[in-house]
């Protein structure tokens, strides 16, 4: 058996890969950390019978992972955004409406927790809209997708882990791919990973946005541009919604502080927001779909318990930046 030595050593090189594998499977950061854990202790309990000259630490770590993962699923249903739940809001200025804390809400990843490998990855990325389109999928189909196209395994590969034949693991990815291919956005003008104009363009946001300068901060988005908030169930669509939204944001809250971040491989802003204290406490995390032509999307997460898995403080201060 490994010393404890020995066994992280082994282990930690695929640390960030299989968070990344573990959050596609289950759509939240915290669960995905907690699987991570039980994986890695189900691979030390079983290290004793790990055969080398049979299947690769990497492979061998990923049946552990996956297994645990479709385990984990058979008792949760599928997590969701606000647009995969009903269409969208009409009454912008009557602000969000119908907060849905029962319904398992799709979490946001900060870049720092996963593989570079899987944020430089279009298709096998972590993008909010392809981890959300996952979610539409049947747990096993969803294992099968990763397995063979993010991840690149074999067939056989595929077969033997989910203990199954060829033909049906190869049945399952075709039905796995016309249902992505449904769910999924296309993605053609989406701006590559630390692209400098995003920089630029989240800088003139928050500048807009913390000004209450709402004509300022429409001519960021696109003409279709999405503004969905987790946990209300509403959202909005088009430009004139959006900007007709945030203008009922400044009208009955704030002053708001912002600061730049990555999750999903996206550019991202964490909101504070003062209540009436004075204190600028943790509201929300902006995750942005950006584009050549402008902001595309953009998901508020509501949940000031992602903070601190961001590594980002529960209040704001002047030297934050």
């Amino acid at each position: 058996m490994w010393s404890e030595e020995q066994f992280e050593q082994i282990v930690s090189p695929y640390r960030r890969e299989l968070m990344a594998h573990c959050y596609r499977m289950l759509g939240s950061v915290h669960d995905a950390e907690d699987l991570l854990q039980e994986v890695f202790l189900r691979a030390w309990r079983s290290s004793e019978g790990f055969d080398e000259g049979r299947a690769s630490p990497r492979t061998w770590l990923y049946r552990i992972a996956t297994n645990a993962c479709l385990t984990a699923l058979e008792q949760r249903g599928r997590r969701a955004l606000p647009s995969g739940l009903s269409g969208p809001g009409e009454e912008p200025e009557e602000g969000p409406r119908h907060r849905r804390p029962e319904v398992t809400w799709l979490q946001p990843v900060p870049d720092a927790l996963v593989d570079p490998a899987a944020i430089v990855a279009s298709r096998g990325g972590v993008r909010l809209a392809f981890v959300a389109a996952l979610q539409h999928l049947p747990p096993r189909q969803r294992a099968v997708l990763i397995l063979r196209d993010v991840l690149a395994w074999r067939a056989s590969e595929v077969a033997e882990l989910l203990d199954t034949s060829v033909a049906a693991a190869n049945s399952a990815l075709q039905r796995a791919r016309a249902q992505l291919a449904r769910a999924a956005p296309a993605e053609d003008e989406l701006a590559e990973p630390d692209d400098p104009r995003d920089r630029g363009l989240l800088d003139r946001y928050v500048s807009a946005f913390e000004r209450r300068d709402v004509a300022a901060l429409e001519e960021l988005l696109r003409e279709d541009a999405v503004l969905e908030m987790p946990p209300y169930l509403a959202w909005f669509a088009g430009r004139e919604a959006y900007a007709r939204f945030i203008g009922w944001v400044c009208a009955t809250r704030g002053p708001w502080r912002m600061r730049h971040t990555r999750a999903n491989g996206q550019p991202a802003l964490a909101a504070y927001v003062d209540t009436g204290d004075g204190v600028l406490r943790a509201h929300s995390l902006h995750v942005f779909t950006v584009t050549g032509s402008g902001i595309a999307r953009n998901v508020v997460f509501g949940d000031p318990s992602l903070f601190p898995v961001f590594s980002l403080p529960p209040v704001h201060t002047p030297e934050d930046v």
